[in-house]
C-alpha cells in the first residue's frame, strides 16, 4: 500500500541570478509540488531523473528535509538538470535551462491516492512516455490525477504536438491547472473563461486558471468562481504557482473532506482556491520557491467540519 501522492516529474538546481548575486535552489515545478505537499502533511514520493553527483546529492538532501521520499529508480547515470532563473526588479523570473527528462521506467507504482505530473516531465521525450505509463497504470488503481502544464515554450516540442500532448493529459485528469502564460500559449486569444469551458466540457473535472496578482479562476462541470489574490511584498515569484498547485491538491484531496472536485459548491470552491492563493502568496513572499508549511495556513472557516 503506497497512501498518499506520487509526484512524476524533474528536479533540477535552480540558479537564482538577482544582479552580481547568485543563489542556488532546488527547483523543478514536480519537484516543488512533492515538497509543498510534503510540508502540507501528505506522504509523497517523487519519481525523476537526479545525476549522481554534487547536484543530485544537493536536490535529495533538500527533498529529505521536507519528506519526500524519491523512488530508487530516479538517480540516473545522467548529470542533474539545472535552470538559471534571471530575476528583474519586480521579481519576476525568465529561465535558461540546461537539462535532460529520461527517467527510468518506475517498477513499483504501488496504490497511491493521487498522482501529479506537469511542466517538462509531461512533454519532453523520451521520459513523457515514462510520466504518461505511471498514470496509467495509477489509473488502473483508482488513483486521482492532477496536471499543471507549466509551460516553458522554448522547450517543449511545436505547438501541435504540445496541444496535443497537453490535450490528453489534461482531458484525462481529475484537476488541470494553467496559468494564464499556459493558457495563452495553448489557446490563443481565448479568454481565460473560455479555456476554463474547454477544459471541463474535454473532461477534467475542475480546472483552474491562475492570474498572478490578478487571482484565479476555478471551474467544474456546475459552478465557476473567481478567488482573488492575496496581496503581499514580493520578493520574487519563483514557486509560485507550484505552491498554489500543491495547496489546491491537498485542500481538495488531503484535508478530510476527500475528492469532490467536480461536484464541490461554490463556497468550497472559494475555499480551496483561497488556501491556495494564500499558500502562493506565502512563497512569493520569501525568496526561492519556499512552500509553506501546514502551520503557515490560517484555518478556513468555510472548511467547517473537516480535519487539518
Amino acid at each position: 500500500m503506497s497512501p498518499g501522492a506520487l509526484v512524476v516529474g524533474e528536479a533540477l538546481i535552480d540558479e537564482v541570478v538577482e544582479g552580481d548575486r547568485i543563489t542556488c535552489h532546488t527547483g523543478g515545478s514536480p519537484a516543488n509540488v512533492a515538497v509543498g505537499l510534503a510540508r502540507l502533511n501528505v506522504v509523497t514520493r517523487l519519481h525523476t531523473a537526479i545525476g549522481n553527483d554534487a547536484d543530485g546529492e544537493s536536490i535529495h538532501r533538500h527533498l529529505t528535509a521536507s519528506g519526500v521520499t524519491m523512488t530508487p529508480e530516479s538517480v540516473t547515470s545522467g548529470p542533474t538538470s539545472k535552470a538559471e532563473a534571471t530575476l528583474a526588479h519586480d521579481g519576476s523570473a525568465t529561465y535558461r535551462f540546461a537539462l535532460s527528462w529520461d527517467p527510468a521506467p518506475l517498477e513499483d507504482v504501488g496504490t497511491p491516492e493521487l498522482i501529479h505530473t506537469g511542466s517538462l516531465g509531461a512533454f519532453l521525450e523520451p521520459g513523457s512516455e515514462v510520466s504518461r505509463d505511471i498514470i496509467r497504470r495509477g489509473k488502473d488503481r483508482d488513483a486521482l490525477v492532477t496536471f499543471d502544464p507549466n509551460i516553458r515554450p522554448s522547450l517543449v516540442p511545436e505547438w501541435a504536438t504540445t496541444r496535443a500532448l497537453f490535450e490528453a493529459l489534461a482531458f484525462s485528469s481529475h484537476l488541470t491547472k494553467l496559468s494564464d502564460e499556459d493558457a495563452e500559449f495553448l489557446f490563443p486569444g481565448k479568454s481565460p473563461y473560455d479555456v476554463l469551458d474547454i477544459l471541463v466540457d474535454g473532461g477534467t473535472s475542475l480546472a483552474v486558471v491562475t492570474r498572478g496578482d490578478k487571482g484565479a479562476y476555478l471551474a467544474s462541470g456546475h459552478h465557476r468562481v473567481s478567488v482573488p489574490p492575496v496581496h503581499t511584498q514580493v520578493a520574487d515569484t519563483v514557486g509560485a504557482g507550484d505552491s498554489f498547485m500543491a495547496a489546491l491538491i491537498w485542500a481538495l484531496a488531503f484535508n478530510g473532506a476527500g475528492w469532490d472536485g467536480g461536484l464541490l459548491a461554490p463556497v468550497r470552491l472559494e475555499a480551496v482556491g483561497a488556501t491556495a492563493a494564500r499558500a502562493a502568496a506565502i512563497t512569493v513572499s520569501r525568496p526561492g520557491a519556499d512552500m509553506p508549511y501546514l502551520s503557515d495556513l490560517p484555518a478556513d472557516p468555510r472548511y467547517e467540519g473537516e480535519t487539518r
